[in-house]
């Protein structure tokens, strides 16, 4: 399959588009430009995007069990926000690194509890992007109502959350380090033990937001690689989807077969022919999973 055979559903001209999720009930995508501090809404029946700007880069974006209420990570702070009144309603965390340290990616685990990742804060006050230096990056989860619980520390750019389908192998990564981990995980108790690599050294850029598909193969953009990799539970490439980007950033199933790929981009000097920055649309040949929403 070639870039060819990927639709631009938006074109937002993002500076870092990130942290998208299929909402089933709206039959909508929010997504993030984490450098703008923005939320964004493609609407799947309308075809149409709404906006809303934070105080603060917005990161990901998760689905709770509240229909109307997601759950957005900031760069200093998880906020739950609802979607009809477009009002923060409540602050989950609060991250007490920050400026310094900033939010990164975020999932929920068949458990419905929240893990997310840190980083070096590389967003200026212009919202220009700097240059991640110090290795100051950490894996938690969070149980709304009580504190995090730190797992992993010394990461680059934490990165990628995602679980197999039976729930009891959970991945994670360093996009820094051009390495994806796995880790023995109990879908029941939200449990990570250990850390494995899984996928390292991979030449096309470096590992951006995953998701994972019904077989239990990895789909990892690849910052700089214009490609997402799908990736086999041994580890082998299964294939690989060129992009018209050169920084595909992180990706979604969604539809009502589970098998379009969404996927958003950041913007970049190279330019392959589709406006950067910008929501886009793959159609595969296999059933996703779909985003597990948080308890609140």
């Amino acid at each position: 399959m070639t870039a060819a055979d990927i639709r631009c559903l938006a074109s937002t001209q993002d500076v870092c588009g990130e942290g998208c999720v299929w909402h089933p009930e709206q039959n909508a995508v929010f997504w993030t430009d984490i450098n703008r501090c923005m939320l964004h809404c493609y609407s799947l029946d309308a075809g149409d995007v709404e906006t809303w700007h934070f105080d603060q880069p917005v990161t990901a974006v998760v689905l709770t069990t509240y229909d109307a209420v997601l759950v957005l990570i900031l760069g200093g702070g998880i906020v739950v926000w609802h979607t009809r009144t477009h009002r923060i309603i409540d602050v989950l965390f609060r991250l007490p690194e920050w400026p310094a340290v900033r939010c990164n990616d975020a999932r929920v685990d068949p458990a419905g509890v929240l893990w997310f990742g840190t980083m070096q804060n590389n967003v200026q006050d212009d919202g220009k992007t700097s240059d991640v230096t110090e290795w100051r990056g950490a894996l938690y989860s969070l149980v709304p109502g009580a504190e995090p619980k730190q797992w992993h520390s010394g990461f680059g750019i934490t990165n990628t959350l995602a679980w197999s389908p039976n729930g009891e192998t959970m991945y994670f990564g360093d996009t820094l380090a051009n390495c994806l981990y796995r880790g023995s995980f109990d879908p029941v108790s939200s449990h990570l033990e250990g850390r494995e690599v899984f996928f390292a050294g991979f030449s096309r850029g470096l590992p951006d937001g995953s998701t994972m598909d019904a077989e239990g193969h990895l789909w990892n953009c690849r910052y700089g690689g214009s490609c997402i990799v799908r990736i086999a539970p041994d580890g082998s490439i299964a294939d690989i989807f060129e992009t018209p980007v050169n920084n595909p950033t992180t990706c979604a199933f969604a539809s009502t077969d589970v098998s379009t790929l969404l996927f958003t981009s950041a913007a970049d000097a190279i330019q392959l022919g589709q406006p950067e920055g910008s929501l886009y649309a793959l159609q595969t040949s296999v059933r996703g999973l779909l985003s597990t929403p948080l308890r609140l």
